[in-house]
């Protein structure tokens, strides 16, 4: 999910035809969305939404980055109350929007890390993204069940490793579905760099 670099003012690829992104951009999403639904049904609906996040933080703008991951996780819900049979609850409703609030601030602190660590290696930069998505997901997810849904017995280290598993080769497919799509000109290669007035502003 590597696009080309930015001018903010005109948002529009620089160095590239101006019509470039008018469909090919909102295409890649649309097959981002498109894969996360095959995760929902494969794994009944535990899309792993910290891939998600640290995919987007390392190919996308700070925006449409969020609009991925708000996209990804409307989805998902999606499929679990329509197909998957979630239960209309108040608890069921309430664990719905704790998991868009903790995707989008996986998202932001992947982000924030992929912006810290962008003079590093680029192995350096990935995993230090990954890792730091998973870590306030699954942080913010715990804090959530300790303090107001419930649910911590599912903590244990077999589970969270299985957890930490789906999602890094979640993380991995993401990558390669990238490279691919970068290679038929659907993605571009390049990696997208985030202004110095988008940084300010994050800091803000």
């Amino acid at each position: 999910m590597r696009l080309p670099v930015i001018d903010r003012s005109t948002a529009q690829p620089i160095g590239g035809p101006l019509t470039s992104q008018h469909w090919r951009h909102p295409l890649w999403l649309a097959l981002v969305v498109a894969a996360s639904i095959v995760f929902s049904l494969a794994l009944a609906c535990a899309v792993p939404l910290a891939a998600f996040a640290a995919a987007a933080a390392l190919s996308l703008s700070r925006r449409d980055g969020l609009v991925l991951i708000l996209m990804v996780w409307l989805a998902n819900q999606l499929v679990g109350f329509t197909l998957l049979d979630y239960p209309w609850t108040a608890s069921a409703f309430a664990w719905s929007v704790s998991l868009g609030a903790v995707a989008i601030l996986a998202t932001l602190a992947s982000q924030s890390m992929a912006i810290w660590f962008k003079s590093s290696a680029r192995g350096t930069t990935v995993a230090a993204t990954f890792l730091i998505a998973f870590a306030v997901y699954e942080a913010a997810l715990f804090a959530i069940s300790a303090t107001l849904l419930g649910g911590t017995e599912i903590y244990t280290l077999a589970i969270q490793g299985r957890i930490f598993g789906i999602n890094t080769a979640a993380f991995v497919g993401l990558l390669a579905l990238n490279h691919l799509a970068a290679s038929v000109g659907l993605a571009s290669g390049q990696r997208i760099l985030l202004s110095i007035n988008e940084q300010h502003a994050s800091v803000g």
